[in-house]
């Protein structure tokens, strides 16, 4: 019988605007729309288009005084310029998205892919490991982000800058362009952060994403590291991302808490205002902190019920190898067998091609 052949893999590509090819392709589709866009911006009749998707939107210049010594007007006052939100905000969240993907696709095809390759992780594995790898990336550019704007616009030099010219109605143009990037990236999650009411509270949010990134960092490392078997360092870490996320939760609370009930009950204006975007009231701070504490308790809630089912299945494991390495030892015979093996070996069948196969007894005493 000749051999079977094995099965080759099959060289056809898959047509084009299928459901394959786009899955397989979906980097590249999603590269030439941003450089179409980014070409409008060369022409100069489809350049106002395309400043669309790419630059900031909805920006006002104000003037600001500045304190000197000089009595010229020029010298006094300085031109700010400032963005608020409007629907044109949805192109930038497009392109930007555009742009989330591509560099999603070149952080795996350059960086985990090769990891993946050294490591050769199961598939179970292999999603985590990637999964992991992009948030860590993500996280870190996030948190180093986030901690430049907040020393530039001067946020953790006086933590009452947080509610100083409440409400805060006007962006910087690093506040929008972050909190536009955010939402490119956490389309599927955080569509209200900018486009609804939570918007007033952009210095708060920054502050408190800076705090959860910094757990989840933390938690993603630990797993790249128990993924590509190092061990000693692994558990280090994810005794720290313990300890960083029960911080995290605490701090979130506690900023919250100073912030808007303290901070903007001090405030004068005390009036709901809809068209200033004044939501500075008892009813609506309650609100804001009992969705928060209430998120925070349940998120805590959470994370303290998968540790202790953890450890419970860590114990059991641990109780099932200790009975299987003392059964292994020692293994003994009980008493009832030993009588059956006795009981046999007196019995002798014979079941030779000589008597036809018959079973004979042995010659004993007869009765």
């Amino acid at each position: 019988m000749p051999p079977v052949r094995r099965r080759g893999a099959t060289s056809k590509n898959p047509p084009i605007f299928s459901h394959e090819f786009v899955i397989q392709n979906h980097a590249d589709i999603v590269s030439c729309l941003a450089m179409l866009i980014l070409v409008g911006l060369m022409f100069q009749v489809t350049s106002p288009l395309s400043s669309v998707f790419v630059t900031m939107q909805y920006n006002v210049t104000t003037n600001v005084s500045t304190e000197g010594d000089t009595s010229e007007e020029d010298e006094d006052v300085e031109e700010v310029t400032s963005y608020h939100s409007g629907p044109k905000d949805i192109c930038s969240v497009f392109f930007y998205l555009l742009i989330a993907v591509v560099l999603h696709a070149v952080v795996q095809e350059y960086l985990l892919d090769k990891l993946n390759r050294k490591l050769h992780l199961s598939k179970t594995k292999h999603s985590k490991f990637n999964e992991s790898g992009q948030l860590i990336v993500f996280y870190i550019f996030s948190i180093l982000w986030a901690v430049d704007i907040m020393i530039k616009e001067g946020y953790l030099n006086n933590l009452s800058h947080l509610w100083d010219g409440y409400p805060h109605a006007l962006l910087s143009f690093r506040l929008k362009f972050y909190f536009i990037t955010q939402i490119a990236y956490w389309l599927h999650s955080f569509p209200e952060l900018y486009f609804q009411k939570i918007k007033r509270l952009t210095r708060l949010a920054i502050l408190c994403l800076v705090l959860h990134y910094l757990a989840e960092m933390t938690f993603h490392l630990a797993r790249i590291l128990y993924f590509s078997d190092y061990l000693d360092i692994s558990k280090p870490c994810f005794k720290l991302w313990f300890v960083f996320f029960l911080a995290a939760r605490a701090c979130i609370v506690i900023l919250t808490v100073h912030t808007v009930w303290f901070g903007l009950g001090r405030l004068p204006n005390q009036e709901f205002d809809l068209a200033a975007g004044n939501f500075n009231t008892a009813f609506f701070r309650i609100v804001i902190l009992a969705a928060v504490c209430l998120f925070q308790g349940w998120v805590l809630f959470d994370f303290l019920t998968f540790q202790i089912k953890r450890q419970k299945e860590q114990s059991a494991n641990h109780t099932i190898t200790t009975k299987k390495s003392k059964g292994l030892h020692s293994t003994p015979t009980s008493p009832k067998k030993e009588k059956a093996k006795k009981e046999e070996g007196k019995v002798v069948n014979h079941d030779s091609p000589q008597n036809g196969g018959m079973r004979t007894r042995s010659k004993g005493k007869k009765k």
